[in-house]
């Protein structure tokens, strides 16, 4: 089921993707009530994969999330990375650049924030922001965004080459549904903090976003970085399809625990 899963969400580099015409309320035939605790099941086979992938520390693997507002990536986050050990996760949210970030190229806080081996890295927004928001606010040339298509596909093949894997993940949320989401999040003074005007301004704007998401999606998605397109507007469906990929990608990548170097059957612990 995951791997059909897998190829059904996963981006093509060589057929056009319309975003329009992809279901953002795709249940992909489960069930909620057939389907309590699959999620809990599943992170709990992640974080025993985790375990093995921190003792053997010769891989890492770095998930990138991105999405329209209010699709849900936080959400995700504290829902599916949260069964693994921290001391082995590390989350980054990227917002706009500032202070020393401005003074550096735009892929450099994001090298300094790859996980190291032994770590899956969650980047909470990344790199691709800085194709989208300059062309779709035409804050540079197209000579300059699109430039990036090529720097962002060889930076992610050095991390593959470094023994790196990359998932990423766009989640698909509808114009109506991020509507709701967002009146919530308005309306609710523990969650308020959240609202940003250019929430607003970019649902004006929604077309925009959509075909430079279609050409960023396509232009980047390659078999070693590939890029799902995940339906958001179920939020466990989201969480579930999101950590099957997860789960499946670690089996993958099979990390092994070293064998001890002496043999421990003799050892024993004094008293």
């Amino acid at each position: 089921m995951t791997n059909s899963m897998m190829a059904k969400f996963r981006v093509s580099a060589t057929r056009p993707l319309h975003l329009s015409a992809i279901a953002t309320d795709d249940d992909l035939g489960w069930d909620k009530s057939s389907q309590k605790g699959e999620l809990e099941k599943v992170v709990g086979e992640m974080a025993f994969e985790q375990h093995r992938l921190m003792a053997e520390a010769k891989q890492s693997l770095l998930i990138v999330l991105q999405g329209r507002d209010a699709s849900g990536k936080d959400g995700l986050v504290r829902h599916v990375m949260t069964g693994m050990n921290p001391a082995g996760v590390r989350v980054t949210s990227f917002k706009v650049p500032a202070g020393i970030e401005k003074q550096h190229d735009y892929l450099w806080r994001c090298h300094d924030s790859c996980p190291a081996r032994g770590e899956v890295g969650v980047w909470n927004r990344s790199h691709y922001e800085d194709i989208l928001v300059p062309r779709v606010k035409n804050l540079v040339g197209e000579e300059v965004w699109k430039k990036r298509y090529r720097h962002i596909r060889d930076f992610e093949q050095m991390l593959v080459d470094e023994g790196t894997r990359v998932l990423k993940f766009y989640l698909h949320v509808s114009h109506d549904v991020q509507r709701q989401r967002l009146q919530k999040r308005i309306d609710n003074p523990e969650r308020s903090w959240k609202h940003d005007p250019s929430d607003l301004s970019d649902r004006e704007i929604w077309p925009k976003y959509e075909a430079a998401y279609e050409d960023v999606l396509r232009e980047t998605s390659r078999p070693h970085a590939p890029w799902y397109v995940i339906p958001a507007d179920v939020k466990w469906v989201r969480d579930l399809a999101v950590a099957k990929i997860i789960l499946k990608t670690l089996q993958e990548m099979d990390p092994k625990v070293p064998v001890p170097s002496k043999d421990l059957k003799k050892i024993v612990v004094p008293e």
